[in-house]
């Protein structure tokens, strides 16, 4: 009995000494917290002083941006979002965290301009970083998803050190940052995201077994490999949930990414779907012809040789098709595959797509046509049948808006955001076509190809009326009304 006591005791005296602990750890970290809010605002107002001189009313918006200078997708989304700002609230600045430190802010205003053809009141201030590198995914060959995150933490420090904004935007897809804003320097956080960092479809594939880009052959073949990285995905998701749950705003670029960010993040009630802007005017102006009396139809997919675009697919659903064709009339069909080639990795992939096409006999039917210029690019499109789209849950697919606008017909693939908000009907009406695999592409393109050019001629005209939704105009307004609580 005494031994009983005596080791009832010692719990009670342990189980006292751990919640002391808890709550010193809690006291500790609260009042870290508050001193390391109280450092950093002091430290880094006095930074940029003029961002508010002589009107204390001003409020100052940052992005986040470390590739402000791209000139892709992403940062059209990020100058479209600055101009509609400054077009809406004359009280607000604009502050740009870029790692782009060999440009100067002038000229990087003066390549958005050129390259979407917007044009901003004012030039926002540029915060320059030193440490983009460490967000670069040649910089983790391994855990690159949690080593790209770390980084990212390391290099929002930098941000937070240089200048604290009143309201902070991350608009591409850092949401590590999120919390060291919000808690550190005291602002008003939102976000825009593009795709997830981490989504429900990537573990599910590695739980499935299935190799991937993202999922080597080596780890989809081990049971056990698998298992270490489901459960290394798994605490992942859910580090990255706790830091986008604490986002004030948050907008996503389609259906798909709501889906999967509200499963992460659990903020249904603060996520807006805000589809991003697609400057479709000059493929909209390309004279839309009737095909009638055609000899010779092209098939034409415009993506980066990057392995997520599967041009491999592309090749193998051609070859399925040209099957069903007698050997006299394949000349009366092409395969055109455009895209940018930015290093040597995309240089060896497509030398891996033209052996692939000559092992499937299909070279003689195959156009490789890269790093093309715009003028280029719109009379492929003008000439073309068929606008071909291959890659597995595509987060949007602008690429696919464009071929729409250009007036082919699209042929995409049956998932993500072509599925969920591109290619769906418009008026009651068919805008394009899905497929999942080598024989449903191969399929599509057959049913394409039989109807009639009257027929065809219906649904260009109709996918061309309905990727209207994802002007600059509709974007300005979406944007707008999303983020409004932010500027109250």
């Amino acid at each position: 009995m005494a031994i009983l006591q005596t080791i009832l005791s010692l719990l009670s005296m342990a189980l006292s000494l751990l919640l002391w602990g808890i709550v010193f750890l809690v006291v500790l970290l609260a009042t870290v917290t508050v001193l390391l809010r109280i450092w950093v605002r002091s430290r880094a107002k006095s930074l940029l002083p003029h961002m508010k001189e002589g009107d204390k009313d001003v409020l100052v918006v940052g992005f986040f941006h470390p590739y402000c200078n791209a000139g892709g997708g992403g940062e059209r989304v990020l100058w479209c979002a600055v101009r509609a700002l400054q077009e809406k609230y004359k009280h607000v600045k604009c502050v740009v965290y870029t790692g782009d430190k060999n440009v100067k802010g002038a000229e990087i205003v003066k390549n958005a301009r050129q390259r979407f053809n917007i044009v901003l009141r004012q030039q926002p201030e540029f915060v320059f970083l030193s440490r983009r590198d460490w967000v670069e995914a040649g910089t983790w060959p391994y855990f690159t998803l949690l080593g790209q995150s770390l980084g990212s933490i390391w290099l929002g420090w930098e941000a937070l050190t240089k200048y604290v904004p009143d309201v902070y935007l991350d608009s591409m897809g850092y949401a590590f940052t999120l919390p060291m804003f919000k808690y550190l320097g005291g602002c008003r956080v939102g976000c825009y995201v593009h795709y997830p960092t981490i989504s429900t479809d990537m573990l599910s594939r590695v739980t499935d077994q299935t190799a991937t880009y993202n999922n080597r052959a080596i780890i989809a073949r081990s049971p056990i490999l698998s298992a270490v990285k489901i459960a290394y995905y798994r605490a992942f998701a859910f580090i990255y949930g706790l830091a986008g749950s604490c986002c004030d705003v948050v907008m996503v670029n389609s259906s798909w990414t709501l889906g999967h960010v509200v499963s992460i993040w659990g903020a249904r009630e603060c996520t807006h779907k805000v589809f991003p802007p697609c400057d479709v005017k000059e493929f909209m102006d390309l004279p839309m012809k009737s095909d009638a009396g055609k000899t010779q139809h092209s098939i034409v997919s415009v993506a980066q040789f990057r392995p997520e675009k599967d041009h491999p697919l592309q090749l193998r659903a051609f070859h399925e098709f040209l099957k069903g064709i007698p050997q006299d009339k394949r000349k009366n069909y092409k395969l055109v595959l455009i895209g940018g080639v930015r290093n040597q990795g995309d240089a060896d992939r497509v030398d891996g797509l033209k052996r692939l096409a000559e092992k499937l006999d299909v070279t003689q039917y195959t156009e490789f046509r890269l790093n093309v210029p715009f003028s280029e690019l719109k009379q492929s499109l003008s000439e073309a049948t068929i606008g071909l789209h291959t890659m597995w849950n595509e987060h949007f697919g602008i690429g696919v808006v464009e071929c729409m606008a250009a007036g082919t017909i699209i042929l995409a693939h049956n998932s993500g955001g072509p599925k969920m908000d591109i290619v769906v009907e418009h008026n009651g009406s068919r805008t394009g076509f899905l497929a999942h695999d080598e024989k449903t592409y191969a399929d599509a393109i057959k049913t394409i190809l039989s109807m009639s050019s009257e027929e065809r001629m219906e649904i260009r005209r109709n996918g061309r009326d309905s990727v209207s939704r994802f002007s600059d105009q509709e974007f300005q307004t979406t944007f707008l009304n999303a983020s409004e609580s932010l500027f109250k």
